[in-house]
């Protein structure tokens, strides 16, 4: 039952990190990369779903104790 509410007390972050992203994106790309386009929020959603995706099984990992923590 834990984790149900876990994934619900996720939801907002994923959106604050998404606008985040979205908005760091478009503010600094044109500084670093000249010619690159903005993204959209959508486009902004998703790669906040492929970074979590990445991100989470480390996440996972070091509360587990791998990586040599005991």
């Amino acid at each position: 039952m834990g984790g149900y509410f876990r994934i619900l007390a996720a939801i907002p972050g994923f959106f604050i990190s998404s606008l985040l992203f979205w908005a760091l994106w478009n503010a600094n790309i044109q500084k670093f990369i000249p010619g690159a386009v903005d993204i959209s929020y959508v486009k902004a959603m998703l790669a906040t779903i492929i970074l979590w995706l990445a991100v989470a099984p480390l996440a996972a990992a070091g509360q587990r104790g791998w990586f040599g923590r005991h």
